[in-house]
């Protein structure tokens, strides 16, 4: 039953990006970034982190093989920007998925449970709601270093509280359907209810809220590195090249140019599925 009901929600989603012209058009240009990311690279003889001393700062070409151009340091910048683009995808996608497996866990057994656990959860969400997120971030970066893997859990970790709000919103519907009290009055467990009747109907909502959170997570990712909190060299990502671009962009304006183009088309495309999805899966238009 839960393995065709996932395949319903697939459907209903890929039927609903296919019905919104603009989430069709955005899931194939996401599609080609995806895969010009992944396999970008081998197009060009360059590393990442290679210093080209007889081009540097020189504009785009395809005679010399940057066909982005170089930066002041003479390195690629079609190069740099693919894998910053791996780097701020991976990000955005790992931090995604570290948010909602807390906030769906949360979500689903403060609306299940109910009660004084409910509300004793909850209020702990509204109270971390009142701290500062960004500064909370900087504070975890700072504290514990400026490692790659730390910030994926880092944003994961602290934007999960809008899941844990919108499941358990859900959930306090769902718990009363006919199917989840059958369950109860034949004696399943809390956890097998949770597990088998209450999350695999969230799936929708989830599918969701990972489109919608990609994006942002990406924003919080290049704001970091614009601050310098992010990613560290020889690494690179959409935002620490954005960021290196703007100190040179009366003399370079290719290094701002191509990897912000690349950075609003993601997100731009990422919003685009995401409404698509809505208007597919959203369980208030049922």
């Amino acid at each position: 039953m839960n393995a065709q009901l996932s395949k319903n929600i697939w459907q209903e989603a890929w039927e609903g990006i296919k019905k919104n012209s603009r989430a069709k058009i955005a899931f194939y240009v996401m599609s080609s970034i995806f895969l010009f990311v992944i396999f970008g690279p081998l197009l060009s003889n360059y590393a990442y982190d290679f210093t080209d001393w007889s081009y540097l700062a020189m504009g785009p070409s395809l005679s010399n093989g940057h066909f982005f151009g170089t930066d002041s340091l003479g390195r690629d910048v079609f190069v740099r920007t693919l894998y910053g683009g791996r780097i701020s995808l991976l990000v955005g996608i790992v931090s995604t998925i570290v948010s909602l497996v807390i906030g769906v866990t949360y979500g689903v057994i403060a609306g299940y449970v109910g009660g004084k656990i409910d509300a004793i959860m909850m209020r702990i969400v509204d109270v971390l709601y009142a701290l500062p997120f960004m500064f909370f971030v900087i504070l975890l970066m700072v504290f514990f270093g400026r490692n790659i893997f730390l910030i994926f859990i880092a944003i994961g970790a602290v934007n999960w509280l809008d899941m844990a709000r919108i499941v358990r919103g859900q959930t306090l519907a769902i718990k009363n359907k006919e199917y989840v009290e059958a369950a109860q009055a034949l004696g399943v467990s809390t956890w097998d209810i949770m597990r088998r009747h209450i999350v695999p109907n969230l799936l929708g909502v989830v599918v969701i809220y990972m489109t919608l959170t990609i994006p942002q997570v990406i924003l919080v990712e290049s704001f970091l590195s614009f601050l310098g909190l992010g990613v560290q060299e020889p690494l690179t990502s959409w935002g620490m090249l954005v960021k290196e671009g703007a100190e040179d962009m009366q003399n370079m304006t290719w290094l701002l140019m191509i990897p912000g183009a690349f950075l609003a088309t993601t997100l731009f495309c990422f919003n685009f599925i995401g409404d698509g999805l809505r208007d597919a899966l959203d369980p208030r238009d049922r």
